[in-house]
């Protein structure tokens, strides 16, 4: 007996692409781009092929690239010059990225997004201020030149929530000031939203959105970021205020308070390990929604592909498109430039 339903019909040229579900275009990408105060010309970065760290002189030809490719957004994340405890260089008004967002706004039409965080800026690479127990370990292991990773392998809590939303609200009113259109708190910092909305606010910087990291895990596929942006933490890890990697429902749960608090854009990092979580967050929220393919995830594509594993092009798109399809509604990625040009 012959079938009388065939899908097939629909997969053949001139139809498959008129019934394709879900499409995928430049406008729905944003390009990471890291500025680099210490540097004086462009440094590739050797985990994450194609990236480079681009020093202040040469942002706005470096945002011209990506522009000619049509992705029409850029998120910015800094290296500073100086480090310290608090990560002060973050908030400076002559900071990496305040002057990068200079620059940008007023030679370009990009429109610009800053990550707001603090480990690119204090000398001990977490995302705030640490406890007094953390920093007398960390002082210990450095009086006796062996910082460990070990530092703080106990339960105490490395980082100080609430005098760390202070600092993050002073960073991102800054990147207000520079220009920012707008700024992603990234630090999963307890509150960091409704601490940024209310400077925001108070600055007269109302029409600066917010794309919060709400949900964002403690994840093993960040590392070429870390050597990218200099930001791995000098001990210790970040599974005391980054996501267990097993909670789903505890996604949903921060992502309310950031919706709560005045949250823009919801984010789910990392993309590809967690698209149950873009899934879900996108069911439950009428948000926009924004998903992180991460370095490591841009990384292990690259690193297959140089084995002729895989066609870098074609996993490229795909893995795009399952994002998208997943309920992404933007997508940040290191694939940005290379996906756009073939769209």
């Amino acid at each position: 007996m012959n079938p009388t339903r065939r899908p097939r019909r629909l997969r053949r040229d001139g139809v498959r692409s008129l019934v394709s579900e879900v499409s995928l275009s430049a406008s729905d990408l944003v390009a990471p781009v890291f500025v680099d105060a210490t540097a004086e010309e462009r440094a590739p970065i050797p985990s994450m092929p194609g990236h480079e760290r681009v020093p202040l002189d040469d942002i706005v030809a470096r945002v011209r690239e990506v522009r000619e490719t049509g992705v029409e957004a850029v998120i910015l994340f800094g290296i500073p010059q100086s480090k310290d405890a608090r990560g002060s260089r973050a908030w400076a008004d002559d900071g990496v990225v305040q002057e990068a967002v200079r620059r940008v706004t007023a030679d370009t039409d990009a429109y610009v997004i800053t990550d707001v965080c603090l480990c690119e800026y204090t000398d001990h690479g977490h995302c705030g201020v640490l406890t007094s127990e953390a920093s007398e370990r960390l002082e210990a292991a450095r009086s006796s030149s062996a910082v460990e990773a070990s530092a703080t392998d106990d339960s105490t809590l490395t980082v100080r929530n609430d005098e760390t939303l202070e600092l993050l609200r002073k960073t991102a009113v800054s990147h207000a000031e520079a220009g920012a259109d707008m700024v992603a708190p990234s630090s999963m910092t307890d509150g960091m939203v409704g601490a940024i909305r209310a400077g925001l606010d108070e600055a007269d910087h109302t029409d600066v959105g917010i794309m919060s990291y709400a949900v964002k895990y403690e994840s093993a596929f960040y590392g070429p970021f870390r050597d990218a942006a200099d930001g791995a933490p000098a001990f210790g890890d970040r599974r005391h205020y980054q996501m267990d990697p097993a909670n789903a429902r505890e996604a949903l749960r921060e992502a309310r308070l950031d919706a709560e608090q005045g949250a823009d854009v919801l984010m789910v990092k990392p993309a590809l390990s967690y698209l149950d979580i873009v899934r879900s967050v996108r069911e439950e929220f009428d948000h926009p929604v924004a998903a992180y393919n991460v370095s490591g995830e841009y990384a292990m594509l690259h690193a297959a592909a140089e084995k002729e594993w895989l066609d870098l092009e074609a996993v490229a798109h795909e893995s795009l498109l399952s994002i998208k399809r997943a309920g992404a509604d933007l997508i940040v990625t290191y694939f940005a430039e290379d996906v756009a040009r073939r769209l």
